[in-house]
């Protein structure tokens, strides 16, 4: 089976501050019909062609889990990646983060599986930037 768009959502506090993070972070634009905040209604962006990242209001959050908690901010059930073409680009990405307010996780270095850096969003979500070469291994 072959899907046509896959569609990560993640709970959120704040709109405003998530949309900002994400557009000075990492370059994304919001897609869809402005709401009266100005902001999109869902808050999606295009990552690729194929992958979209939705974020939900903590209580919308809620309402989709049914019984289950959404986990607080300091915990996370999984790690989003995305990848660098060069050690010089992972480091641009993790300093960008950081100065639109992200916590950064592990400053970038080199790993036996490539440059890597990690920051938390500011609702705590996790994200790993790595380029991967064999030029990168073992730096």
């Amino acid at each position: 089976m072959t899907y046509a768009q896959v569609v990560v959502s993640m709970p959120i506090a704040d709109r405003a501050v998530s949309c900002r993070f994400y557009q000075e972070a990492l370059g994304l634009e919001p897609i869809g019909e402005p709401a009266q905040d100005g902001i999109p209604e869902p808050l999606q962006f295009a990552v690729n062609d194929g992958l979209r990242l939705m974020l939900v209001p903590a209580d919308g959050f809620r309402w989709v889990l049914g019984p289950r908690e959404v986990a607080p901010r300091t915990h996370a059930e999984s790690v989003l990646g995305l990848t660098g073409a060069t050690p010089a680009e992972v480091d641009a990405m993790v300093a960008r983060a950081g100065a639109a307010g992200a916590d950064v996780v592990t400053a970038p270095s080199a790993q036996p599986w490539g440059y890597t850096g990690m920051f938390a969003d500011p609702d705590g979500h996790l994200w790993e930037v790595t380029a991967v070469g064999p030029e990168e291994r073992g730096r």
